[in-house]
């Protein structure tokens, strides 16, 4: 008797796949790669038409892909945010990172808690829905999308790497610092059954769990890194490894992210979180400084680039933003009244992420008021600041696969959210995740030289001779209120 799978003696049986099949699948890459070059040159977002493809071949419109697929396909989306997130990690500057962590942290509330009130304040007080639906809604439209962000700005520029400017840095580790908190809201809109059903649920453990591991995460990485793992590399490994290059590189990145990965998800964090400290970790362990007389390395970044950039740029990374697409109910979106109300509450979510702009010229007064400095006029630290803000502010907007997770967890396991909430929740989704990614495209497409040039906001110089994991003195503003450019050229964590 034949096993189950089209199994037979032990073995898969082995069939040619069909023509039809064969065409589906090239038709559904090919698709993937013009749309993704058509949304580039019409929006500059060119993951736009990649989840338009997704909607299209998915469930939503066409149905023409089988479950199998999109199962598949839906695996290996989310390996490629992983490695967009590990990416970001790996490229960060981490010594903007620590020194604008405070900054990042205010940003980070200002975005979450937001759209939360607003949800409240239109949900609620305006639609008439109920309190949980309210909230159910507002966490999934708290949320920011790791892995668009990421890709807005690398994609932004060929000439000028945005990860590197000091706004750049402040938005990644804001919207890092959503993704964790949009865990810790998951994990309650996870048991809101069993506290319907029977209250018989430990409340305080499933809010303390993924903030205890995640505070760990982030507190024990650098630790283990400075003291433990970065003089080990350095002392024993770092110059064996060196005649291996490339091999040993991509061995190395592999286990640690594997690491991270299972610590992440069994500790009860976000993978994604793990992702990025795994990135962030491996860039802090090589030698900062080469004697001339040691062997030339070949740093991470580089390893990331050769054996990964292709896979993730041209296959993974489309895979995920389709996958997006497969996840949108397309048909239900149409009726007037939800169309009204997804319309305004769209509006409403997108000013509720674009008001963590603020923080930009806000702190820059803080900045100049703090340490009795005399603060320019209002209207040229104005002039100085809206483009970083703007940026920070329209970056935030994008939604994508998070705010889509937690609606339908909202839907699908609890009682509390109704299909009319769950579709108005939708449209602000999908059209935050259209309108962040263009927004963000049309503004560096003007402003973008001018942000990356931007002395306080823009990239700064890396310090030389110094220690990432000890880079946390802040700097001090000048006469205009403004922060100095720091001295020095060197790379930090060796790339």
């Amino acid at each position: 008797m034949a096993a189950e799978g089209g199994t037979d003696g032990g073995f898969q049986a082995y069939h040619e796949p069909h023509v039809i099949e064969i065409l589906i699948l090239v038709s559904f890459f090919l698709f993937l790669a013009l749309s993704d070059w058509l949304a580039d040159k019409i929006f500059r977002a060119g993951l736009i038409g990649q989840i338009i493809v997704g909607l299209v071949y998915g469930v939503p419109l066409a149905n023409i892909l089988e479950i199998n697929w999109r199962e598949t396909f839906l695996a290996l989306g989310y390996v490629g945010l992983l490695l967009i997130t590990f990416e970001g990690g790996l490229t960060i500057r981490l010594d903007l990172l620590r020194q604008n962590f405070i900054l990042s942290t205010i940003a980070a509330l200002l975005g979450l808690l937001t759209p939360i009130a607003l949800s409240f304040a239109l949900l609620y007080a305006g639609f008439g829905h109920a309190p949980l639906e309210a909230f159910i809604v507002g966490t999934a439209l708290c949320s920011t999308s790791l892995g668009t962000t990421f890709v807005v700005i690398n994609n932004a520029s060929k000439a000028t790497d945005y990860s590197q400017t000091r706004i750049g840095t402040v938005l990644i580790s804001a919207a890092v610092l959503d993704d964790v908190c949009g865990l810790v809201l998951v994990s309650v809109i996870h048991q809101l059954r069993g506290i319907a059903e029977d209250g018989d649920v430990n409340l305080g453990w499933i809010i303390g769990r993924p903030v205890l591991a995640s505070g760990l995460l982030a507190i024990l990485t650098p630790l283990v890194a400075k003291f433990v793992a970065g003089p080990l590399f350095r002392r024993f490994l770092e110059k064996p490894l060196s005649k291996f290059k490339h091999t040993s590189n991509i061995l190395l990145m592999t286990v640690v992210l594997c690491a991270f990965l299972a610590i992440a998800a069994f500790a009860g964090a976000s993978m994604l979180f793990g992702a990025f400290l795994a990135g962030a970790f491996l860039s802090s362990i090589p030698s900062k400084e080469k004697t001339p007389s040691e062997p030339e390395t070949t740093s991470f970044v580089t390893t990331f680039e050769y054996y990964l950039s292709g896979p993730q740029k041209f296959i993974l990374q489309p895979l995920f933003f389709a996958s997006i697409g497969f996840a949108i109910p397309f048909g239900e979106l149409w009726t007037g009244e939800v169309i009204w109300k997804g319309v305004v509450f769209t509006i409403l979510m997108a000013l509720s992420k674009l008001v963590v702009g603020l923080v930009v010229p806000a702190w820059d007064m803080f900045s100049a008021v703090g340490f009795h400095k005399p603060a320019p006029p209002a209207n040229a630290r104005m002039s100085a600041s809206w483009a970083p803000a703007t940026l920070l502010g329209t970056a935030m907007v994008a939604r994508g696969e998070i705010g889509l997770l937690i609606i339908q967890i909202g839907l699908n396991e609890t009682p509390f959210l109704t299909r009319k909430a769950f579709v108005v929740g939708v449209w602000a989704i999908v059209l935050n995740t259209i309108i962040g990614p263009v927004s963000v495209g049309v503004l560096l497409k003007k402003v973008g030289d001018q942000i990356a040039t931007d002395k306080t906001w823009g990239i700064q110089s890396k310090p030389r001779d110094i220690d990432v994991e000890s880079a946390m003195a802040p700097e001090q503003p000048g006469q205009d209120g403004r922060l100095p450019e720091e001295k020095g050229e060197e790379s930090i964590g060796g790339v």
